[in-house]
């Protein structure tokens, strides 16, 4: 009897076999995303008259709409002066990196969903330097008659120095927020990525920084809606790794394990 054995099809691929980009190309690609990020804010400057005639338009616009004013938030974190240095120095300080460490974890943990995180990034923050050209915008906190102050500049710690000799940052850039398109980025990334039954908390990151953003008189509301949209048209276009054990970390506690599949004989005589 002439008989071999073969196996009846070949082993699965791991759940996650998405390869792990090449490190040096990331950095070399992320680092370009920004410096095409600052400057293509820088290329969006002086257009200060057109800036503070929008940011009117936003104003009376957001009465119109009946949203929330700023100034109500800002007065709660101006009950103590702890509490408006806590507000800035989130401003100035968490943005960057928590955007920065959400992607290096990725990276390590969850390649395919790295890649996913990072092109939304990107498309988002591409389009948000159309809008300086075509709508740029002053914050509220240059803003006068809206009894809003500056909390950077007042209390400190201040990320900005005067506009006219600002050269790092186009502060006429108001919308839409990326600090608060970022942010959202981050949790939506995370709740995607992880099983955690806690994964949702991860929400206050975004809510913490809108408070921040509108608080600190840096953005109006409508920066934060007009970022939540932009991500949104990026997340609809550009979908994240379907969902397994490998993609979204351990598969959860008495889930059915697999059950390998037996060799079988293939061509054996009788």
């Amino acid at each position: 009897m002439n008989a071999r054995t073969e196996p009846a099809e070949a082993a699965a691929e791991p759940p996650d076999a998405t390869a792990r980009p090449a490190l040096i190309r990331e950095l070399l690609l992320v680092a370009g995303l920004f410096l095409v990020y600052k400057l293509g804010r820088q290329l969006a400057t002086g257009h200060t008259a057109n800036a503070f005639r929008n940011a009117h338009r936003v104003w009376d616009l957001e009465r119109a709409l009946d949203l929330p004013h700023e100034n109500d938030v800002q007065s709660a974190l101006l009950h103590g002066d702890t509490l408006v240095h806590l507000a800035n120095a989130y401003y100035a300080s968490v943005h960057f990196p928590a955007t920065l460490a959400f992607l290096v974890w990725l990276y390590l943990r969850r390649p395919a969903h790295y890649v996913w995180a990072r092109r939304v990034l990107a498309v988002v923050t591409a389009a948000a330097l159309v809008l300086p050209f075509t709508f740029p915008l002053a914050p509220p906190r240059m803003l006068t008659g809206t009894g809003l102050v500056d909390t950077a500049r007042r209390y400190g710690p201040s990320v900005y120095g005067p506009p006219s000799s600002d050269h790092l940052s186009n502060q006429f850039a108001a919308m839409p927020s990326l600090h608060f398109g970022w942010a959202l980025m981050v949790a939506v990334g995370l709740i995607v990525a992880t099983r955690s039954r806690w994964r949702w908390l991860w929400l206050l990151h975004p809510v913490i920084t809108l408070l921040v953003i509108v608080g600190t008189a840096n953005h109006y509301w409508l920066d934060a809606i007009v970022a939540t949209a932009m991500l949104g048209i990026a997340l609809a276009a550009i979908r994240p790794p379907h969902r397994t054990a490998g993609t979204a970390g351990t598969a959860r506690r008495g889930a059915a394990r697999p059950v390998p599949r037996e060799h079988v004989l293939a061509g054996a005589g009788r």
